[in-house]
């Protein structure tokens, strides 16, 4: 399957610029939780595989970027040791939890909204790396120029899903609902710093 270029980026609102003016201080701390986030990006796609597992070409393609959504995770590692950045624990930040909170538990619409949440995240994703890819160290800014474009093409197939299993009038008023819910979570004040988190305060 491939994403055609007709989705529009689904964000309502963009990055801090406070936000990003940590990260470039704080980029031994964000690589810790971005190697994190590539973790769960597989693993996102491995749980909707099994949850639909009668959606045969929804497997295939989340097959295929979990595999893409591990490579990353081993490029960060990667970079991680040659940076000499140690792994740490952390506690997971607001984010994930509060763009699930909104989604539905019934089906067919539990299905929508988990594909449309994640698209979101990778657009979200996609927009960060292209603000971080300057004023990084060279390998870091180097390594997230490519990873933009690849998560680009994650949230279009993300979209391309939710398209393919449902008309516009459904997607694309759930789409602006959530991605509502999603800009509150990446700009307002949060009392933490992580690859997704709001404004510092």
């Amino acid at each position: 399957m491939t994403a055609a270029a007709r989705f529009d980026n689904p964000l309502r609102a963009a990055t801090p610029d406070s936000w990003v003016s940590l990260a470039r201080v704080r980029w031994r701390e964000l690589l810790v939780d971005h190697a994190n986030c590539e973790k769960k990006a597989a693993s996102t796609a491995l749980s909707l595989m099994f949850a639909y597992p009668e959606d045969r070409q929804l497997a295939t393609a989340l097959s295929r970027l979990a595999r893409e959504e591990l490579r990353h995770f081993e490029q960060v590692d990667r970079l991680m040791r040659s940076l000499a950045v140690p792994v740490t624990r952390q506690k997971p930040g607001r984010y994930a939890a509060g763009l699930r909170r909104p989604l539905r538990a019934h089906e067919p619409a539990r299905k929508l909204d988990l594909l449309l949440a994640g698209a979101l995240i990778e657009a979200r994703s996609a927009e960060r790396f292209r603000l971080l890819s300057d004023g990084l160290p060279t390998p870091m800014g180097e390594l997230y120029a490519s990873l933009e474009r690849s998560e680009a093409r994650h949230f279009e197939l993300y979209l391309e899903l939710a398209a393919r299993a449902c008309a516009p009038a459904q997607w694309q008023p759930r789409l602006a609902e959530l991605a509502v819910t999603e800009a509150e979570l990446a700009t307002s004040p949060d009392p933490e710093f992580r690859f997704h988190s709001g404004a510092p305060i």
